[in-house]
């Protein structure tokens, strides 16, 4: 029985299944959603408790997890007027931010939290909802090394593998670092589809060649049947993804392959794919180039 009591915040497609395995691992849980419907579900299904809000979230437990769609959400958690900054929290609190968001926004909550005697990790994942159901994520972190050997029970109950890259924000870098390459990844294997159909191989052709083949990659398989059936129902929403590269090129990510992926996203966007899956690149392009 782990004896850590967690606080978490965010329980959309990544954050349920998450916290379903630290329940499942031992941990105490107490959670947050801005909206309570699926808090009151989790409760009646793994009798976690409920906090109304963020400030309540970090009563009496050991360690705060959030994982939350983007910047302005994780600091209106930690900033807001009920958050968890609003309240004296215990000295040596542990803090693990678990989003894919800005590692300036990472820097500047985690002198917030040190001046209130917290310690402040970002933790963010590579995986999507399978893995996290099946408690096989891969996670990046930034912050002290003895902040990570504290966190290890945790990330262990979550994934298959967890590093400490470096200072706060190295976890941030690294997973833009990933979703660029799973934004070119796509694209490229978009392109690839409407090529060979624009000469006379179709989809169902090509994409068996793809996954049999060394080019062959969990994302070629995982989206080759939202390809063929033309099925963009969100796993991973398209907008989350157009953020994500956003976030890469405030950071400075000014390359060939990581400019068209952006100048993609946004034209998808302007489309309205952003709340299909973020394949739906396939769909966009498809629409401008298939002859």
């Amino acid at each position: 029985m782990n004896h850590l009591k967690i606080g978490w915040a965010g329980l959309g497609n990544m954050g349920t299944p998450m916290v379903t395995n630290l329940v499942k691992a031992g941990f105490k849980v107490k959670v947050y959603n801005r909206s309570t419907e699926k808090a009151v579900a989790l409760q009646e299904k793994l009798g976690v408790e409920v906090a109304r809000c963020p400030k309540h979230l970090v009563e009496d437990v050991d360690v705060i997890i959030t994982m939350l769609t983007d910047d302005a959400a994780l600091k209106e958690v930690y900033e807001g007027p009920e958050g968890i900054l609003s309240i004296t929290l215990p000295t040596d609190m542990l803090a693990i931010d678990m989003s894919t968001v800005s590692p300036d926004t990472t820097r500047q909550l985690a002198a917030l939290c040190e001046a209130e005697g917290i310690w402040y990790m970002d933790a963010p994942v590579s995986g999507s909802v399978k893995p996290a159901e099946e408690g096989q994520l891969v996670i990046m972190a930034g912050g002290r090394p003895e902040d990570f050997e504290r966190a290890k029970p945790i990330f262990n109950a979550l994934g298959k593998a967890s590093y400490l890259l470096g200072e706060n924000g190295a976890g941030n870098y690294a997973k833009l670092a990933i979703n660029t390459f799973l934004g070119i990844t796509l694209q490229g294997l978009s392109e690839a589809v409407i090529f060979a159909k624009n000469n006379g191989v179709s989809p169902e052709q090509l994409l068996p060649l793809i996954n049999d083949g060394p080019l062959a990659s969990v994302v070629s398989r995982s989206k080759s049947q939202s390809i063929i059936n033309h099925d963009f129902t969100p796993s991973f929403p398209l907008s989350l993804l157009a953020k994500d590269i956003r976030l890469a090129k405030a950071q400075g990510m000014d390359t060939p392959a990581g400019n068209a992926l952006s100048d993609t996203l946004q034209e998808a966007l302007a489309k309205g794919l952003g709340a299909s899956d973020m394949i739906a690149i396939y769909q966009y392009l498809e629409q401008q180039y298939v002859v």
